[in-house]
């Protein structure tokens, strides 16, 4: 695996939510992606692995922490300069009926990218190179001149696909883009996005709930728990021998197609709610709901430490 094309550094982001009170979204989380690699981020609603992503690629401003791309702190960019870098990171977003303008046709969607960068010359070469994208998709010429409206949920999320390959990006992060839709049609986008990772050298950051489809579709998974990552590891040594309470009891969670296999199996089940990331707990973020809690998870948080060749575990008990 090649050096780092992505490098984060204790990035924090905090919301402000008045009156003294902080949320802390993302508190403190490092971790390096490698070009042409899928990073897969998986953990429960509000763990903050959306806002993780968003704040890598700078469309919220951090409160901490740097990330470097390529060797350059992003951070540090401004004007002309971090609009070239706008072209080498680009998002795929969890919801495409809320991300597609619904009164802006489908040439015009893609072609936005193309305008701004200026990486069309005339509109015979912007429509050419839109029937191109549309093509690398899985959808036709015929579709350029249609409105958002007038496709399904899994056209819809090809077309934000194709918006953010216009600019011929390196690193896509990828902000849960199947939740949204059937399950018949949650493959068939992974392997689109497989295919066009294997013929354009592209590097993702997966952020997903579904663990199935993560470890089928990363080379590593980050586990996040209330703004921390608290496990990391290539994806079939996860998956075989996870480390972390928290990583077990997400594991424990999915279901085997095999009755025989899923009646032996024992179910890890959490006790309690999520707590606020406004108020985390002292310590260990997990303690509150964790089985192997003892006194030292409430006085001393636990580093992310290697306990394994590649496989980094924030636990005391690791």
């Amino acid at each position: 695996m090649s050096s780092p094309l992505i490098e984060v550094r204790n990035l924090k982001k905090y919301f402000d939510l008045g009156k003294g009170r902080l949320l802390k979204a993302v508190d403190g989380i490092s971790v390096s992606i490698a070009q042409g690699e899928t990073l897969g981020v998986v953990g429960e609603s509000g763990c903050g692995k959306s806002t993780a992503g968003r704040t890598i690629l700078r469309l919220y401003e951090p409160t901490d922490g740097t990330v470097h791309f390529n060797g350059t702190n992003i951070y540090s960019l401004t004007g002309s300069k971090l609009k070239a870098l706008r072209r080498d990171m680009q998002m795929i977003f969890q919801d495409p009926y809320a991300s597609l303008n619904p009164r802006m046709t489908v040439t015009d969607i893609i072609g936005e990218a193309l305008d701004i960068h200026h990486l069309a010359n005339g509109r015979g070469e912007r429509k050419r190179r839109v029937e191109e994208l549309l093509d690398l998709v899985g959808l036709n010429a015929d579709h350029a001149t249609r409105y958002p409206h007038e496709f399904s949920g899994g056209q819809r999320q090809r077309i934000g696909i194709a918006r953010a390959l216009a600019v011929n990006p390196k690193f896509i992060i990828c902000d849960e883009p199947i939740s949204a839709l059937d399950v018949s049609i949650q493959a068939q986008v992974v392997n689109l996005l497989q295919d066009l990772q294997r013929k354009m050298g592209l590097t993702y950051l997966f952020i997903a709930h579904d663990l199935s489809m993560v470890k089928h579709i990363s080379d590593r998974v980050a586990v996040m728990y209330l703004g921390k990552i608290v496990e990391i590891a290539p994806s079939e040594e996860l998956y075989a021998h996870p480390i972390h309470p928290y990583t077990k009891a997400l594991l424990s969670a999915i279901p085997i197609p095999d009755p025989d296999v899923q009646e032996g199996r024992e179910r890890v089940v959490l006790s309690g709610d999520l707590p606020s990331p406004v108020n985390p707990p002292s310590g260990c973020r997990f303690r509150t709901r964790c089985p192997l809690s003892s006194d030292i998870c409430a006085k001393e948080e636990p580093p992310l430490r290697e306990t394994r060749e590649g496989h980094s575990s924030a636990c005391h008990f690791a």
